[in-house]
């Protein structure tokens, strides 16, 4: 299983770094050189409207619909395009990330998913504590658990005393371990998320991994699984798919017709993410395309300018679903 270099200096350079230099580096740590930064005035997140459609993972209410963390922890999957992490750094700042969820929140979205990136869940701590908002969080630790069991387990106690609601194994992870065969590694990781009383699920870029979980009897309690079609200008064409996932050309779900194959006899729920690949697909195209198909829920990549639209055609896509696979959550 091979992936791009762009994943493997963004996991060097943002997540694995972090992680390295110890779990510890997480929200207690972080909040404290957050703190130092003024508080943004209080937000308005109360809802605007009906609640957007939802669905259960465990005892937790979601919306079919939740925010997706790349934006905010400012890995945007730019392709080849150089400057567009920093622009995102740029613009997607502590208080533009808190006005994000705000409007998220007052839209009807009430999940967030994101990767333990420090600086990013110190400012979470800061809006659920500081501004009283509701936003749910998902989050997958980025420390390796076969390789560093002890700071995974630390990090899931970390997030767990932070208020997290749910945890999975990172996708980059639990597509290595399948690939080394090390169905116990992952089985550890749901396990240790299962001990601090939360859902613990599993996420993968590579249909093996689901696959391999089911085979193998892993009590995941949801998949987030990559998901979308290839009907887009710069897709890849048929003798480019050589890889799991690429940067370049740019594709998440190697093949879209295996994952709904296979994901047709799982009975867990399934949360589709990189359903725009990278926002080459309109969203619209992108959620008739994934839940017509078989998900049950759908990260969304918003910025804030984005959100009030975006959960409009959300709430229109939904209304109209056509479906063979059962909803599951």
């Amino acid at each position: 299983m091979k992936h791009t270099s762009s994943r493997r200096e963004f996991v060097k350079t943002t997540l694995l770094g972090s992680a390295a230099a110890g779990a510890a580096v997480t929200g207690r740590d972080a909040i404290a050189q957050n703190d130092l930064k003024p508080m943004p005035d209080m937000l308005d997140f109360s809802l605007d409207g009906e609640p957007l459609p939802q669905g259960k993972i465990g005892g937790l209410s979601i919306s079919r619909i939740l925010l997706g963390g790349n934006l905010l922890t400012h890995f945007t999957h730019s392709r080849d395009l150089k400057y567009v992490y920093n622009l995102c750094a740029h613009y997607n700042t502590d208080q533009k990330i808190m006005e994000t969820m705000a409007l998220s929140e007052k839209h009807g979205v009430n999940t967030l998913v994101i990767h333990t990136v420090p600086q990013v869940l110190a400012t979470l701590n800061r809006y659920r504590t500081e501004q009283g908002g509701k936003m749910q969080w998902i989050i997958c630790p980025t420390a390796q658990v076969d390789k560093d069991p002890d700071g995974y387990a630390a990090q899931v106690k970390e997030l767990a005393a932070m208020g997290t609601e749910a945890v999975y194994l990172w996708g980059v992870s639990a597509d290595r371990l399948t690939n080394e065969k090390n169905m116990d590694a992952i089985a550890r990781a749901v396990a240790i998320g299962h001990e601090h009383g939360m859902p613990s699920g599993v996420g993968a870029h590579d249909i093996r991994v689901i696959r391999a979980c089911e085979e193998h009897g892993i009590p995941a309690d949801f998949y987030i699984k990559t998901f979308h079609h290839h009907n887009y200008p710069s897709a890849p064409r048929p003798d480019e798919l050589t890889e799991v996932y690429t940067e370049v050309p740019g594709y998440w779900c190697q093949n879209p017709q295996e994952v709904i194959d296979v994901m047709a006899a799982v009975e867990k729920p399934w949360i589709a993410f990189k359903v725009m690949a990278a926002g080459a697909i309109p969203p619209e195209d992108a959620l008739q395309y994934v839940f017509n198909n078989g998900a049950d829920f759908s990260l969304l990549g918003m910025f804030d300018f984005e959100v009030a639209e975006d959960t409009q055609i959300a709430r229109k896509v939904l209304g109209r679903v056509n479906r063979t696979r059962p909803w599951r959550a």
